[in-house]
């Protein structure tokens, strides 16, 4: 796909289709939604509007896995110094949020750029049906 406000909708439409039909639960299929737009949102900022990307979402025993592939290899994310209630932030929340909902996220190389992986566990009572 490539990066856009029409396409963002579409992959998150996608996301939840799929994660209902692999018997997710609601609570965890918002989080993947979630998870998913900020992870585009960076890709976005780091290489601008209509980049190229990959976006995969994989229904594990344990949770979900999310990966966003962007062509950028130098630009990796970094979280920012901002509190997530700062009502005074315009933005520097997302990292904070991810780190939140899937701790120890991580960016690997490829050949063709960078993938930021991240694993959500499932929602609490939740999991496979």
């Amino acid at each position: 796909m490539n990066a856009s406000a029409a396409h963002l909708r579409r992959v998150r439409e996608l996301a939840a289709k799929a994660l209902c039909e692999a018997g997710v639960g609601t609570g965890t299929s918002e989080m993947v939604q979630l998870i998913t737009s900020e992870l585009i949102g960076n890709s976005v900022r780091a290489c601008g509007d209509h980049v190229p990307l990959v976006v995969e979402v994989d229904v594990k025993e344990d949770g979900v896995s999310v990966k966003v592939h962007d062509p950028e290899p130098d630009l990796i994310p970094s979280r920012r110094p901002v509190e997530l209630d700062d009502g005074n932030a315009e933005s520097g929340r997302g990292l904070g949020l991810v780190d939140k909902l899937a701790p120890g996220w991580q960016v690997h190389p490829t050949p063709v750029g960078k993938q930021m992986v991240c694993s959500l566990p499932y929602d609490e009572g939740e999991g496979r049906a």
